[in-house]
């Protein structure tokens, strides 16, 4: 009953672009991109699709708009002393979000317009670097390999997170497989697939990680 009262609630509840895009990145979340089009919009938000374009242009606008939402939700950090920690901050909390919107990152790379949040994510980035004494420049450089991280335009090529882990007789047979064509990689292989190697792979160490070589070197760079 709940439910049904608040669906009701948001139905009589005016239409702004605001909400219409909030829709769109709900929309988005449950079905992907490819579920996002104005007739499903509309019957989301209880309109007739032609109702939205008082409101967005097409479904390009709308495109630009929810991403820019969805970079709206990451958190600036504050003024800090140590640039690498603020950084650290700031592509953490735009990994947590990336990852409540995964269809976000591919649309960011295809999408050439920038929002206002996207405006200030980049000055705050921006102002964290030169504050610290980074050159124009260097700064500059900066911005292009810290967006493609924090954004998540790069992507792991091997990603497997979708695919259940296999037992371990089932990875160590896989290993030893993949080690009679390709020994180096079946050493890999085996390694992760054995208790007491390297472990399986976790996401989230993996992405610190990329992101501490990037701070380090960018780091000797500003002193050099």
């Amino acid at each position: 009953m709940a439910t049904a009262a608040t669906s009701i609630a948001r139905r009589r509840e005016p239409l702004t672009k605001e909400r219409v895009l909030r829709a769109a990145v709900e929309l988005a979340d449950r079905g992907g991109i490819e579920a996002l089009s104005m007739r499903k919009l509309g019957q989301e938000l209880g309109v007739e699709a032609m109702a939205l374009y008082r409101h967005v242009r097409n479904k390009d606008d709308i495109l630009d708009g929810a991403i820019d939402a969805v970079v709206g939700e990451i958190e600036l950090p504050g003024p800090a002393d140590d640039w690498q920690a603020s950084i650290r901050r700031l592509a953490l909390a735009a990994r947590r979000v990336m990852l409540r919107h995964p269809w976000a990152p591919p649309v960011i790379v295809e999408r050439p317009e920038v929002g206002p949040a996207t405006l200030r994510h980049i000055n705050a980035l921006m102002e964290i670097l030169r504050g610290a004494g980074f050159s124009l420049e260097l700064a500059h450089h900066a911005i292009h390999v810290l967006g493609s991280r924090i954004l998540g335009f790069t992507q792991d090529p091997f990603d497997d997170a979708a695919d259940p882990p296999p037992d371990p007789e089932t990875a160590a047979r896989l290993a030893r497989e993949l080690g009679e064509h390709f020994p180096y990689l079946g050493e890999l292989a085996a390694a992760v697939s054995h208790e007491g190697g390297l472990g399986g792979c976790d996401d989230d160490v993996e992405f610190e990680f990329g992101l501490d070589l990037i701070l380090e070197g960018l780091e000797r760079r500003r002193t050099g």
